[in-house]
């Protein structure tokens, strides 16, 4: 092993929100020791070493994804177990997820307000 995962960052317009949008489906706090709005960058989940860590970046001129366009791919995903995927999906669509197309056996896809698919997943 040569290293841990320190964050997952996503690149996003305003990643205040952003990450409030995902602070509220993870359950993960905003940890402003490790926030700088002013340079664009907000991180939940504590800090290093501190697991599980989810960090935004500001980019202005972020092509948001586009699913399932394979112009504009997905770039990355999370999975998000949940125990009732109707009532979990109420709330992320509360929050500003919109639902995209593509399901399967145990998942839903979605997209975050800023385009980032991310499916809600759960045991059958």
């Amino acid at each position: 092993m040569i290293g841990h995962l320190r964050s997952v960052v996503i690149d996003c317009p305003d990643p205040r929100a952003l990450a409030g949008f995902y602070s509220e489906l993870l359950g993960l706090p905003v940890d402003d020791r490790h926030a700088d709005d002013e340079d664009g960058w907000v991180v939940l989940g504590g800090g290093p070493g501190e697991h599980p860590r989810l960090a935004f970046q500001r980019a202005v001129n972020l092509r948001e994804p586009r699913w399932p366009d394979p112009h504009r791919p997905q770039q990355f995903h999370l999975d998000v177990t949940v125990e009732d995927v109707d009532a979990a999906e109420a709330k992320v669509l509360a929050l500003g997820a919109t639902r995209l197309p593509g399901s399967g056996r145990g998942w839903r896809v979605y997209a975050d307000p800023a385009g980032h698919p991310f499916c809600l997943c759960w045991d059958d």
